[in-house]
């Protein structure tokens, strides 16, 4: 990757992470833009098996050789616990490192979205062929997916007798099979199309970057800290980055902050965005006064339902130390076997209660007992799902409280700390163990592990989501977009009040979508860089899409 570059560039994207790559090819499809790209972490090299084996997931979640490794402040709602969030700090961000589930949100997400003033141009109709742009679905597209784009998508066998055990069971609840919950019926369960592409994580530094780094006018750089942006004025010309342990001042014609929901808010409020009654007791000079930076940040969070399996067909014997080689050689020399996977390959949708109009809970199914980062494997052959409300009323921060670039903000989600979210809490529990106790599953279901046959009351399913609840490591919507006084970006992610400085990454999302945020981020992107290079809109495109009442969208 060029280390050297020139003085002046005309778009300086700060984070090399999702959002970041996607508009480092789009905007360097211009030859005559000079794009740099500055990422904080190290970059993604090919021959590392712990980013690109799809099964090693847990091991760049679990080191901080690829993560920020951030934990929340003390939770109020969950007794002060605090609560990890690791966050991508390597080219291809969060991308490198998560579980590699595409899942693009309910199109209501986005139709809510364009009810707000000033995003009417974010509508599903809107947004929906900027996904199509993105996708290479490689068991073939229709009137809803897209074909031939930069992302690879492998849509999974689900070959585990597990995984048909556990849809019958979804059936006898009552609930919908859907073909895919990325197209006309998000609310049901089915197969999760995945980032993988022949055995391997397909991340977006991999989908965007890496075939066009020998463009001339792209420069990429890693392992480069940007300390602040530096304003003339209101004007951002330029950032000032810490690379070996010296600062440089570089100049750039747009300033772009692709860091994600916690590192763009807490540049803002270096750089002396935010709200004064933050920045001026830490001695940051106050460029301009916008208090909803790091405000209304917003997550995803889950717990696991276990069960002990009487049938040996589980993950669980490749978790045992003297199968490793042999799984390490499958997936090393053909890209083949257990390695290969992710194993998130189904999961779904529901609707908690009928007074909400489309799914707030979403599962995914895992055929192992074990948490997410790989610790406190259940011994014996066992099979979970993880479930969480998806569009929780909880509101948190990120805030700054220190100049040092390097201190980690302060992060608070707020988990359980309204009634709505407590509700959805009890009823997730309560829909879930339905679902499990069906007989579809009964040839394989032994001991529910978790919650435990102890836990059945209210008070005692939220004590137990209190003691086990963890991240799905979404954070979202710390930079909103919008019109209102809270809004820190505008419909076309300029960060109002100032000029020459955008923000697009999670961040930016109104509200949160409904399910894990990577395909979201893309699509903003996407939509991002036809914004920012000045290109002609892609068509709105109108389809109908499934309402719960079993009829369809106008």
């Amino acid at each position: 990757m060029s280390t050297s570059s020139p003085s002046t560039f005309d778009k300086i994207i700060v984070g090399g992470g999702s959002a970041g790559c996607v508009l480092a090819r789009r905007l360097s499809e211009d030859p005559s833009t000079r794009v740099l790209v500055l990422e904080a972490g190290r970059p993604d090299h090919r021959m590392d098996f712990r980013l690109h084996m799809p099964a090693a997931l847990t091991y760049p979640l679990a080191s901080r050789a690829y993560n920020w490794w951030y934990d929340s402040g003390p939770e109020p709602g969950l007794e002060g616990r605090r609560v990890y969030q690791p966050r991508g700090k390597v080219l291809g961000g969060s991308s490198s490192i998560n579980g590699m589930i595409f899942i693009r949100g309910n199109p209501m997400d986005y139709d809510q979205w364009a009810k707000k003033p000033g995003l009417e141009s974010w509508s599903y109709a809107h947004v929906l062929p900027y996904f199509k742009r993105l996708e290479d679905r490689l068991i073939g597209g229709d009137d809803y997916r897209g074909t031939g784009g930069p992302l690879h998508l492998e849509t999974p066998d689900c070959d585990n007798p597990l995984f048909d055990a556990f849809f019958q069971a979804t059936r006898e609840a009552g609930y919908p099979t859907t073909d895919d919950v990325n197209g006309f019926q998000q609310e049901g369960f089915g197969k999760f199309d995945r980032t993988t592409f022949r055995g391997r994580r397909f991340n977006a530094a991999r989908a965007y970057l890496h075939p066009v780094l020998d463009r001339p006018n792209l420069t990429v750089r890693c392992k480069v800290l940007v300390r602040r942006i530096v304003f003339e004025g209101k004007r951002a010309v330029g950032v000032e980055i810490v690379e070996g342990g010296k600062s440089t001042i570089i100049r750039g014609g747009e300033i772009i902050c692709c860091g994600g929901a916690i590192n763009s808010p807490q540049l803002l409020q270096l750089s002396g965005l935010g709200n004064p009654a933050l920045l001026e007791p830490l001695g940051v000079d106050v460029v301009h006064d916008l208090p909803g930076v790091g405000e209304a940040l917003e997550d995803h969070a889950e717990v696991y339902v276990q069960y002990a399996c009487t049938q040996p067909v589980s993950l669980y014997p490749a978790l045992k130390w003297w199968r490793q080689p042999w799984i390490g050689a499958q997936w090393l020399f053909g890209r083949t076997g257990i390695g290969a996977s992710n194993h998130f390959e189904a999961g779904g949708f529901i609707r908690s209660n009928d007074e909400v109009e489309y799914p707030n809970l979403q599962y995914h199914f895992l055929p192992v007992a074990i948490r997410y980062n790989g610790a406190s494997a259940r011994k014996g052959h066992g099979y979970q799902v993880h479930v969480g409300p998806v569009r929780s009323d909880v509101r948190g921060h990120v805030r700054i409280s220190s100049t040092d670039p390097t201190q980690h903000p302060e992060i608070v989600f707020n988990y359980l700390s309204t009634e709505q979210d407590r509700r959805e809490w009890i009823e997730a529990i309560r829909c879930t163990r339905n679902i499990m106790e069906q007989d579809g599953l009964a040839p394989f279901r032994g001991e529910e592990l978790a919650p435990g046959p102890s836990v059945q009351t209210d008070a005692q399913i939220l004590e137990f989501v209190k003691e086990e609840l963890e991240s799905a490591y979404h954070p979202s919507c710390t930079c909103k977009m919008g019109t209102h006084a809270m809004a820190v970006t505008d419909p076309e992610m300029n960060v109002h009040g100032v000029e020459g400085l955008r923000v697009v990454d999670a961040s930016v999302m109104p509200t949160i979508t409904n399910g894990n945020i990577y395909a979201p981020v893309l699509m903003i992107a996407e939509k991002a860089a036809d914004i920012i290079a000045g290109n002609t809109p892609l068509e709105p495109t109108n389809l109908p899409y499934f309402r719960k009442d079993g009829g369809k969208s106008e």
